[in-house]
This record gives structure tokens, C-alpha cells and sequence, in this order.
């Protein structure tokens, strides 16, 4: 059984193979969500006119995308307390927060090119920052209560507590064979149990971070959706059925168990808008004051025109962007000898599949404050 806080976390250091190295993704994801951000820091900032500004990263991860955005709020939050006729010197506290797996050690190290980075601005208000990593699951409460002005978090809350676990428990009657998500041979059952887990993480999600939140605070989150309200028709159907299919190639080979396989499903479900409003609606907890979605490629080096540059290259990229997330916690149920050989079946799925149709990930974002 998959325990995520155990089990999930990206790979480790800066190898090849590692998040640090393949993050190009999460990176363009992040960027896309800047303006709402950006917008967000600002309505803080004027509205609740505080000296010491809290603010959590919730998913953090490591990797040049965690100093990525550190720099970006400072810089954003620097500009804001210049443009005001009236500004004391003030402070954030920043909280980096992801599960105790994390490469938080990394994150640490790289501190101090951020306050290389930092330290040499002129003419502006002098910025004081902390930061501080916390190690726990966002699906529990981190923080007093009425502590924190803004949350953020990007690329993670499509990831779940936990696998649902009604596929979890029926071992003798494995519900979602050949599977790893939601796919065309999926039950509606199987479906049921993904959206339910979702319907349920993301509903203690916000009941948590409303406790945590001043009253006018902010949330900006950004994860991947889907397009369609058909539940079988998205991308992440398509990337995680190919990973399934490369299992499947493994199982052939007489690499992979079929009841391994059969035995393991990702604690993830990428949502529609409308599932999102709604369960924010529910909750008269928070007012959404915006929510869009936009798209990037599966293959983020691959940025011109609508038509795959080189579908090898595209493959191997996607391949290790998905086994810089998805490593540990293959390794930990298949093992670790299968992961050069299955990485490489993925790959090549991956390139046929873009033969046919240059797909993009479906991200969805959103500002939210408490009411």
C-alpha cells in the first residue's frame, strides 16, 4: 500500500534524473499563474496593511521553481511597499511547506543565491524576510488559527491524500486492472472512487487553510485540470494510460508482476472547473474571485507551432519530467531495477503518441479569499 506522506516525494539532488534537473514543466506552469499572483500580493497588501506578511508555499517541492518563487514575491511585494506614499520597512514570513520527504536540505542550500540575488537592490525600502521549512501533509492543518494573509501552491494539489481507498482494500477483486488512473476501461465505479477522494481532499483543503487564513485573506492555486467535463477525456488520461501501457509492455517481458500492476493506482485526480466551483461554492467558505485555465505542452522545450518539432526528443523529455515526480513511488511497489528499462518504454509510447497529436496539459488557477 502506498502511504503518500511516506512515499511521495520527487527524486533527490541535482543527477539527471532528478526534479532539480526536470522541472522545465512546473516552471511554465508557475509563470502562467504570475499576473493572478501578483494580483493577489496587491489586494493583500492594500487591503489588510499589515508590517509582517505571512505567507506559505504549500507543495513547495525543491528545485530552482521553489527560489523561483520566493524571489518572485519578494520582488513583488518590494514593489508594492514602493509605490505606497507610506511604507515602513516591512516583513514577510515565508513558510516552504511539502511532505517530510522533501529534498528540503537542497532547498536550504540554495538559499544563499536568493540572498545573493536580493542584496544588491538600490533605492528601494529594505525588504526583511525569513523563511522556514515545514515538513507535513497540507492535508492537516500547519498553522494557528487567523495566522497566515496568502497561501500558494502550484503543481501539487492534483496529488491526494491517499489512493481512494476502496481500490486500496479490495486486493482480492483489484477493481482498476491494467490500469494506473482513469481510463477507457475504467468502471464508473473506479471513477466514483477517484472523484470522491477529490471531492474529499480538496473540501478538508479548504476547511483547513480558512482556519489558518486572516479574514480577508488570499489563496492563489494552480493545478492540473482537465478541458472536458467528460471524466475519461483528458490529458492525464492519456500521459498516465501510456505509463500503464509501458507497465503493461514490462509485464509481457516477464519484468513487472501483472498483480503489481493490477495493484497500483496514483493518488491523483485532475479536476473540471466546474467540479472546482462547485465544491468552493459548497463550502460558503471563500469568494473566487478568479478561475481560468490554460494549457502548456506535455513537452515544455517543445514551445513553436502546433505540431511536434521531433517526436523522439519530445519523448524522452516527457518521460523524464514524469520520472522526476513518479520515481520514488514506482520504486518503492515495482522496485528499483525496472525503472532505466520502463522510463524507456515510456519514452517511446510517449513519441508515438505525439506522432499523432501535440497534447497539452490542461492547467487550471484560481484566487480565492476568505469571507
Amino acid at each position: 500500500m502506498i502511504s503518500t506522506e511516506q512515499d511521495f516525494h520527487t527524486v533527490e539532488g541535482e543527477g539527471e534524473n532528478s526534479y532539480t534537473k526536470n522541472s522545465r514543466c512546473q516552471e511554465m506552469i508557475f509563470r502562467g499563474s504570475i499576473p493572478m499572483l501578483e494580483n493577489g500580493i496587491r489586494k493583500v497588501f492594500e487591503t489588510l496593511g499589515v508590517k509582517t506578511m505571512t505567507i506559505v508555499d504549500l507543495g513547495c517541492s525543491s528545485g530552482p521553481n521553489t527560489l523561483l518563487f520566493v524571489s518572485k514575491l519578494i520582488d513583488i511585494t518590494t514593489e508594492q511597499c514602493n509605490k505606497a506614499v507610506e511604507c515602513d520597512p516591512m516583513e514577510l514570513l515565508i513558510f516552504l511547506n511539502d511532505l517530510p520527504g522533501n529534498d528540503f536540505n537542497q532547498v536550504f542550500r540554495s538559499l544563499e543565491n536568493l540572498e545573493k540575488g536580493t542584496s544588491d537592490q538600490k533605492g528601494n525600502t529594505p525588504l526583511f524576510y525569513h523563511i522556514s521549512g515545514l515538513p507535513k501533509s497540507y492535508y492537516n492543518r500547519l498553522l494557528p488559527k487567523e495566522s497566515v494573509h496568502l497561501f500558494h501552491s502550484s503543481s501539487s494539489l492534483h496529488w491526494r491524500s491517499q489512493v481512494p481507498e476502496v481500490l486500496e482494500a479490495s486486493r482480492d477483486a483489484l477493481l482498476n486492472k491494467e490500469n494506473i488512473y482513469i481510463s477507457e476501461t475504467s468502471t464508473s465505479f473506479v471513477v466514483k472512487c477517484f472523484r470522491e477522494q477529490f471531492n474529499k481532499d480538496f473540501s478538508t483543503f479548504l476547511k483547513l487553510r480558512h482556519e489558518e487564513l486572516v479574514y480577508g485573506g488570499k489563496m492563489v492555486l494552480t493545478f492540473c485540470g482537465r478541458k472536458d467535463e467528460n471524466v475519461y477525456n483528458g490529458d492525464l488520461n492519456k500521459l498516465f494510460g501510456l505509463l500503464a501501457m509501458s507497465l503493461q509492455s514490462l509485464v509481457t517481458k516477464g519484468l513487472v508482476e501483472s498483480e503489481k500492476l493490477d495493484s497500483f493506482n496514483l493518488p491523483f485526480y485532475g479536476p473540471s472547473i466546474s467540479e472546482v466551483k462547485y465544491i468552493v461554492m459548497q463550502s460558503h467558505m471563500f469568494e473566487l474571485d478568479h478561475i481560468k485555465l490554460f494549457e502548456i505542452n506535455w513537452d515544455p522545450y517543445d514551445t513553436e507551432g502546433d505540431d511536434v518539432h521531433d517526436s523522439v526528443c519530445s519523448g524522452i523529455n516527457v518521460s523524464k519530467i514524469i520520472r522526476a515526480a513518479l520515481e520514488p513511488m514506482i520504486a518503492r511497489h515495482f522496485g528499483e531495477t525496472i525503472l532505466d528499462t520502463l522510463f524507456t518504454e515510456y519514452a517511446f509510447f510517449v513519441s508515438k503518441h505525439l506522432q499523432k497529436e501535440k497534447t497539452k496539459f490542461a492547467i487550471i488557477t484560481m484566487s480565492l479569499t476568505k469571507v
